[in-house]
C-alpha cells in the first residue's frame, strides 16, 4: 500500500506538502488574471480538456465542425484563385488525399491519443529525452500558427461578408480591416469573461450553416444542368488553360493541389475534442473503447461530409461565377458561397447565408482559442518552459488576442495573403500525424500498416513543401512562433532551475517504518549514494567513510538516498519514495530525472513527517565546476551538493527548518 505523504494515517496530523506552492499576495488585477490557475502543469488542459459532462459524437462533431466546414466560406474562392478552372480536378485530388490519407492517420491518433492530445502527444512518447522536447516545441510553434491563422483568417473572412452584404452602409464597405479587429477584440474579450463549453451553440450553427450551404448546392447544381452550355465553356476553358490537353489538365491538379490545402483543416481539433464524446459503461481511463470507437466515427462522417461540400461548392462557384468576380476586390472574393447566395437565391437569403458564416466563422476563431488554451498549458509549464501564469486562461488570452491583433495588422486583414499561412501549419501537423503513425506502426511491427503510413507521409512532405516553396509566409510566420517558444521556453526553464519540480511525493509503507525509527532517536542522518554500485562492499566503504569524514556519530544510524536517472527533460513529476533493505542497509529510493531537486523535495517532506531537520551527506562531484552546472542543467546531474543546497535555499528561508547539507 502506498500513502500520500501528508496522510494523517501517516503522521497524526496534516502535515505541508513541500509540493505545494506557497501563497503569494497578490492585487485585486492580478487576482483577477490568475483566477483559476492550477499548480500542476498539465491539469488545466483549457476547453477541450477536462470535462465534466460527455455527449453523442455527432454532437461533438459539431464543435470542431465549427473549425471545419467554416472553411467553406473562403475555400471555394481561394481554391478558384489558385487553381483556375482546374480547381475542380485539383479538389477532386485533396478529397482522395483526404479519405485515403488524413482519414486513416487520424482514425489511428485517435485510438492512440484518445485524451485529447492530439498527434503531437504521440510524438512526445515515442521520442523522448531533449530530442522529443525540441520537436515537440517546434511542432507547438507550427500548432500555434495554426490556430492563430485561424483566428485571424476567420475574423477577416467573417468581416467580408460583413462589409460586402448589399444591405450594409456604403460607408462601412471599405471597413474590413476595422471590423475584423473589432472581432478578434469581442473573441479576446468572451475568454476573458469565461469561456464555457457551448456544444449546443455549436450544433445549431453547423446545422443551419451546412442547411444552407445545401441549399446554394442545390441550386448550383440546377443552375448547371438546366443549362449544358454553362458545363460546355467550363470544359472549354479548362482544355484552353492547359492547351487543349486533358492530360495536361490532370497534371496540372496533382501539381496545384497542396495550395487547397485549407480544406484539410479539421483532422486536429478533431482528435482534440475526444475528452467530450460519450463512450459505453465499460470503459476505462487506459481504455475508453466506446469513446475511441465515436471520435472514429466522428473523424469519418466529419471527412465525407466536408469532401461532398468542397468538390460540389468548387464545381457550382467555378462553373457560376465569372472568373474576374474571384480576384482581388471582386465580388465573390473570399466569399464565392455568397455570391451565389444572393445572386441566384435573393437578398434575403443571401443576407442569411452571410449571417450564417459570420456566426460561424468567428465561433471557428472561438475554436482555436480554446485549442491555444489547450496546448500551452498541456505541455509548457511542464517542461518548465514557460513562467507559471501561463497555467491560467486569462493572461494567456490577453497575450493570444495581441498577436492575433499583430497579425491582422500585417497582413491587413487580407483572406488570401492569409491562406498560405494557415495551409502551412495545418499541413504540418498533419505530415507530423503521419510520421507518429508510421513510428508507431513500427514499434508495433505492423509492417503493413508502417509501409502504408510512410507512403502517407512521403506525400504529405511533399504537399508541405510545395505549399512552403508557393507560399512562404506560413514558415515565416511560424519561425517566429517557433523562435519566441524557444527563447521563452529556456529562459524560463533555466530561470526555474533551482524550483522544487515534484507535483507529489509518496513514500510507500516500508519508507515510511524508516522515518518512523529515525523519528524515535530525533535524528536524520541520509546519505546520498550512487544506485549504480550496490555491492555489500560499497555500502560498507561509504557507510565507514562518510561516519569518518563527516563525523556522523556512531550511535546515529544512517539511511541511505538514492535517486535513479530518468528522463532529465521532463521538469515536473510524481515521486514516489521506496523504501529497501539491502544487504542490511537501509535505502530510500526514488526515480527522477533530477537528482539535486529531487534531493532536495525528499528531504523538505522527511521533515514536515517526522518534525525532525534531516542531515544528508555527499561527496565533492570531480570535474569542472561549470561543466558540471552545465551536466545539471542539460542531464540533471553534475554538481549535486551544492544545487541541492541552493534549491533548499531558494525554498526554506527559515535557517532553522532548512535541511543541514554535508560535504566532504
Amino acid at each position: 500500500m502506498v500513502e500520500q505523504v501528508g496522510a494523517v494515517a501517516a503522521t497524526g496530523g496534516g502535515v505541508p506538502d513541500v509540493c505545494a506552492r506557497p501563497p503569494r499576495h497578490r492585487g485585486r488585477l492580478a487576482r483577477w488574471a490568475l483566477e483559476g490557475q492550477t499548480e500542476r502543469a498539465g491539469a488545466h488542459p483549457g476547453p477541450h480538456g477536462v470535462t465534466r459532462h460527455t455527449h453523442a459524437w455527432i454532437r461533438v462533431m459539431c464543435l470542431t465542425g465549427v473549425d471545419y466546414f467554416s472553411t467553406l466560406g473562403y475555400q471555394p474562392a481561394i481554391a478558384f484563385l489558385a487553381a483556375g478552372f482546374v480547381s475542380p480536378l485539383a479538389t477532386l485530388v485533396l478529397i482522395a488525399l483526404t479519405l485515403l490519407g488524413a482519414l486513416p492517420v487520424y482514425r489511428r491518433v485517435a485510438s492512440e491519443s484518445f485524451r485529447g492530445e492530439g498527434s503531437i502527444a504521440m510524438l512526445e512518447r515515442l521520442l523522448p529525452w531533449w530530442g522529443g522536447k525540441l520537436f515537440v516545441l517546434v511542432l507547438l510553434g507550427f500548432a500555434a500558427t495554426d490556430f492563430m491563422i485561424t483566428i485571424t483568417l476567420s475574423a477577416a473572412d467573417a468581416a467580408a461578408h460583413a462589409v460586402q452584404n448589399p444591405l450594409m452602409p456604403a460607408a462601412l464597405h471599405g471597413a474590413g480591416l476595422w471590423v475584423t479587429l473589432l472581432l478578434v477584440a469581442a473573441l479576446g474579450a468572451v475568454f476573458l469573461k469565461g469561456f464555457r463549453e457551448a456544444i449546443g451553440v455549436a450544433v445549431v450553427l453547423v446545422a443551419v450553416y451546412l442547411a444552407l450551404n445545401a441549399v446554394v448546392v442545390v441550386d448550383g447544381l440546377i443552375q448547371v444542368l438546366g443549362h449544358p452550355t454553362v458545363f460546355a465553356n467550363w470544359s472549354t476553358a479548362l482544355l484552353h488553360q492547359q492547351g487543349g490537353s486533358i492530360w495536361g489538365a490532370i497534371g496540372l491538379a496533382l501539381l496545384v493541389f497542396p495550395k487547397l490545402a485549407l480544406g484539410l483543416s479539421g483532422f486536429e481539433t478533431g482528435v482534440t475534442v475526444i475528452p467530450q464524446i460519450h463512450g459505453d459503461a465499460g470503459d476505462t481511463d487506459d481504455a475508453p473503447t466506446g469513446r475511441i470507437r465515436g471520435a472514429k466515427r466522428l473523424l469519418t462522417t466529419a471527412a465525407v461530409t466536408m469532401s461532398l461540400f468542397l468538390i460540389t461548392t468548387s464545381f457550382i462557384t467555378t462553373l457560376l461565377i465569372p472568373a474576374k468576380a474571384f480576384q482581388p476586390g471582386g465580388a465573390a472574393n473570399g466569399r464565392a458561397l455568397a455570391y451565389l447566395a444572393h445572386e441566384s437565391l435573393g437578398p434575403v437569403f443571401g443576407t442569411a447565408y452571410d449571417l450564417s458564416t459570420i456566426a460561424i466563422l468567428w465561433f471557428a476563431g472561438a475554436s482555436a482559442m480554446a485549442g491555444l488554451l489547450n496546448i500551452v498549458p498541456r505541455y509548457l509549464p511542464r517542461y518548465g518552459m514557460a513562467p507559471t501564469w501561463a497555467r491560467a486562461v486569462r493572461p494567456l488570452v490577453v497575450t493570444f488576442t495581441l498577436i492575433a491583433v499583430v497579425i491582422t495588422l500585417l497582413f491587413d486583414a487580407n483572406v488570401d495573403a492569409q491562406g498560405g499561412a494557415y495551409a502551412t501549419g495545418v499541413l504540418v501537423l498533419i505530415t507530423s500525424a503521419t510520421v507518429a503513425v508510421t513510428l508507431s506502426a513500427v514499434h508495433r511491427r505492423q509492417r503493413g500498416l508502417a509501409v502504408f503510413f510512410a507512403v502517407v507521409a512521403v506525400v504529405f512532405a511533399y504537399t508541405t513543401v510545395a505549399n512552403v516553396i508557393e507560399r512562404p509566409d506560413g514558415v515565416k510566420i511560424a519561425a517566429v512562433f517557433i523562435a519566441g517558444i524557444l527563447l521563452v521556453s529556456f529562459a524560463s526553464r533555466l530561470r526555474r532551475s533551482f524550483e522544487i519540480r515534484a507535483t507529489s511525493l509518496t513514500f510507500d509503507d516500508r519508507a515510511l517504518e524508516f522515518l518512523a525509527e529515525a523519528e524515535e532517536y530525533g535524528e536524520v542522518h541520509l546519505v546520498a549514494s550512487d544506485p549504480d554500485r550496490r555491492s555489500r562492499e560499497g555500502y560498507e566503504a561509504k557507510a565507514r567513510e562518510e561516519r569518518h569524514d563527516s563525523h556522523i556519530p556512531s550511535r546515529a544510524s544512517i539511511i541511505f538516498l538514492e535517486v535513479r536517472k530518468a528522463d532529465s527533460s521532463d521538469f515536473e513529476e510524481d515521486l514516489v519514495v521506496h523504501g529497501t533493505v539491502r544487504h542490511g542497509f537501509r535505502v530510500l529510493e526514488v526515480t527522477s530525472g533530477n537528482i539535486p531537486n529531487t534531493i532536495a523535495a525528499v528531504l523538505l517532506q522527511l521533515r514536515n513527517i517526522t518534525g525532525v531537520v534531516p542531515h544528508i551527506y555527499f561527496e565533492w562531484t570531480e570535474g569542472n565546476p561549470l561543466s558540471n552546472m552545465l551536466r545539471f542543467l542539460v542531464s540533471g546531474e553534475g554538481e549535486v551538493a551544492p544545487v541541492t543546497r541552493e534549491v533548499l535555499r531558494e525554498t526554506e528561508h527559515d535557517v532553522r527548518r532548512r535541511p543541514m547539507v554535508h560535504v566532504s
